[in-house]
């Protein structure tokens, strides 16, 4: 067996590994680490596969950027672990249906013929030619409809996201611009005129205590 047979099957388990601790791991840090462990693992088989710039895009963006970001946030939030736990049992049942459905759906998507044997050229790319214009130019030509198409899911779950997080909080005030931008100089200022008060000068001299 070859040593890159090897070092596949070693980052695979590992990554595996990882990836099942995201998911079972009790403490929140823990599997944010656990997360920032498998992107690592997934590098290394992307540089073994030869695909150097998803490899070092993924090490830079994700693990240097949002992962961090990540891990700020929930050492940074309260998190009440014991609340969290509550009702796992009723949920399981959708949560396993959710499951089990993304898993058809991925079998789907690796059955199709955009990743079939038959897709890829016969004959070998130049090592002159960079994987970073090849990546492109598959992704803007052959792969433009699938990279549309998860964009939008992406555009969809942000959304998502700020909607499930959206409160109206009452305790804060709230500024209209367009009222903001159509005030006028005399509804904020008033010019008032006052008339000039005399000095006192009848007062008696304060007598000197000796």
């Amino acid at each position: 067996m070859e040593l890159k047979t090897i070092l596949f099957y070693l980052f695979s388990a590992i990554l595996l590994f990882a990836a099942l601790r995201v998911i079972t791991a009790r403490n929140p840090v823990h599997a944010v680490l656990y997360l920032v462990f498998t992107f690592f693992n997934t590098a290394a088989l992307w540089l073994l596969l030869g695909a150097e710039f998803l490899a070092i895009a993924l090490i830079m963006v994700y693990v240097g950027a949002v992962m961090v970001l990540f891990l700020f946030v929930v050492m940074m939030l309260d998190i009440n672990i014991d609340r969290l736990r509550q009702g796992f049992w009723s949920y399981l049942p959708f949560g396993a249906t959710i499951g089990l459905l993304m898993v058809a759906e991925m079998a789907l998507v690796l059955s199709s013929e955009y990743f079939s044997t038959a897709s890829f050229p016969d004959h070998p790319i130049s090592a002159s030619v960079s994987n970073t214009k090849e990546l492109g130019r598959l992704i803007f030509t052959d792969y433009v409809y699938p990279f549309e198409l998860a964009s939008v899911i992406l555009l969809v779950a942000i959304i998502a996201a700020v909607m499930l997080t959206l409160r109206h909080r009452t305790d804060t005030k709230h500024l209209d611009p367009s009222k903001q931008i159509a005030v006028k100089a005399s509804d904020r200022l008033r010019i008032v005129q006052m008339s000039v008060e005399k000095p006192v000068t009848d007062c008696a001299p304060k007598e000197v205590l000796t």
